[in-house]
């Protein structure tokens, strides 16, 4: 990957996320990533999955990733998963 993408490993440490299952037709499940990007990154979905692959292995990396604005929250700061998509 390009200097973007090493530009853009920082903000992968300071990004907020929440990984879920989401229904598959063959799979029954696959693993998708629902990601607020830090303030002036532009990372994209393929950066995102590149940089899962680099340090999970194949089953655990997300396949699919939304980028959002906020996520869900309780009171206490715990991400609500099940109001995800």
């Amino acid at each position: 990957m390009g200097s973007s993408a090493s530009s853009n490993k920082g903000s992968l440490i300071r990004a907020r996320c929440a990984v879920i299952g989401v229904p598959h037709e063959s799979l029954g499940e696959e693993i998708q990533a629902v990601v607020i990007r830090v303030a002036g990154s532009t990372l994209t979905e393929d950066e995102l999955i590149a940089w899962a692959k680099e340090g999970l292995a194949a089953y655990k990396y997300p396949r699919i990733v939304k980028f959002r604005d906020t996520l869900p929250m309780t009171a206490t700061g715990k991400i609500l998963k099940r109001e995800l998509d």
